[in-house]
């Protein structure tokens, strides 16, 4: 059994897709649930997990759809306003969905740094524990230190780190991100997904050597029982392959015991989502 636990579908609309920036023209198309499943199978991965890629509730009615047409789409972190007044009701409306686990908001893109920290965005994060949800965080280095105070602030809540944080791999950065990052891991109810690496590197221009050292970093902080494996597809098409990226890992993790990768590749993804 293994499960990505983190890639992305989406019929490309530039509208609404507007992150995608120029340099990106290999992502401004459709990526569905039959492009990704063959390269699940030629990894020998069993399912995964869609995550939302605009922010929007009809982003989840549409993740929703294609879970239950595809049954190896074992779960949803979707997207719901955490800010709105009302967010306990549309809490328990997603709760009816059994695919939805969690939620996530695009904190990097917000211009305001303090953002997460905002009164009415930690209310509604407050709530989810109460419907069950997940928390996904996705940010840069820079943000973290907020991150810091924001999960202080519940901890009772599941919280996973989306891309290790995307620290810049292609300059080598990696003492400021590491020293942060620790300081969040001190935390148990946070984890940490080891996804997204590679389009935080030199595009198409990396070696297996360059994550190392932040594969150990992440390891020494979370310990093999809070990271999972994502691939960040089809985003991580810019830099690698599906099954570039999971040689990535799959290299790594070689060293690693049967039952410590049974761990990074499927059970603790099974856990914190409840698949």
């Amino acid at each position: 059994m293994k499960i990505d636990s983190h890639q992305h579908f989406w019929k490309y609309n530039p509208s609404k897709h507007t992150w995608m920036t120029s340099d990106m023209s290999t992502l401004k198309q459709d990526f569905l649930p039959g492009d990704l499943k063959p390269l699940l199978e030629q990894c020998q991965l069993d399912g995964c997990v869609a995550v939302q890629a605009s922010q929007s509730e009809k982003e989840n009615e549409f993740l929703i759809e294609l879970a239950q047409q595809n049954d190896f789409i074992k779960g949803i972190v979707g997207w719901v306003d955490l800010q709105s007044e009302d967010i306990a009701e549309r809490l328990s409306h997603f709760q009816q969905s059994k695919s939805i686990k969690g939620f996530r908001h695009v904190l990097h893109d917000e211009e305001d740094i303090d953002f997460m920290l905002r009164p009415n965005f930690l209310r509604g994060i407050d709530q989810l524990r109460n419907f069950d949800f997940t928390y996904d965080i996705l940010v840069y280095p820079q943000h973290l230190g907020n991150t810091l105070k924001f999960v202080s602030q519940f901890p009772d809540q599941p919280f996973v780190i989306d891309h290790i944080a995307k620290p810049n791999i292609d300059a080598a950065k990696i003492e400021e991100w590491k020293k942060d990052l620790k300081s969040i891991g001190a935390f148990e109810n946070v984890y940490c997904k080891i996804s997204g690496m590679v389009t935080e590197a030199k595009w198409n221009n990396w070696r297996q050597d360059n994550f190392t050292p932040y594969l150990d970093a992440v390891l020494e902080v979370f310990g093999i029982e809070r990271v999972m494996y994502g691939s960040d597809w089809p985003v991580c098409t810019l830099s690698a392959t599906y099954k570039g990226m999971y040689h990535i890992v799959e290299t790594y993790f070689s060293q690693f015991t049967v039952s410590e990768q049974n761990k990074f590749f499927w059970q603790t993804a099974t856990q914190f989502y409840n698949l």
